[in-house]
């Protein structure tokens, strides 16, 4: 029963391994709704799966969908913060600004809705 069970996690990881590889996943998304003027995109965070780094190429406003923890780690300094969200929270983030690395810390996935303002 014990080598079926390593086998299985063994399995697993090497899956994610491969569909996430080890500097960081872009994250599985759905575009919700998209014109001229906005892009609305659910962003779904796998627990431990970290998100890469990215310059955002739009302002964008992030809603969040679930409660949820997650660390960032800052790109300039490496420091490592943990912050806590709850579902309603909206925060803002400016075109060209660096998004840093996150990592869900919780034990279930949670879902943001990117909201991308294209004008």
């Amino acid at each position: 029963m014990k080598k079926i069970l390593a086998a299985a996690l063994l399995s697993s990881l090497a899956t994610l391994w491969l569909v996430f590889g080890v500097a960081g996943a872009e994250l599985p998304k759905k575009v919700k709704l998209e014109n001229a003027k906005v892009r609305v995109t659910e962003a779904v965070y796998q627990p431990g799966v970290p998100r890469e780094r990215y310059i955002r190429p739009t302002d964008q406003v992030i809603v969040f969908l679930d409660d949820c923890k997650y660390s960032r780690i800052d790109s300039q300094t490496k420091e490592r913060t943990v912050r806590e969200r709850k579902s309603g929270d909206v925060i803002w983030h400016d075109k060209g600004e660096d998004a840093p690395v996150l990592t869900n810390l919780g034990a279930k996935a949670y879902r943001t809705l990117v909201i991308e303002l294209l004008r």
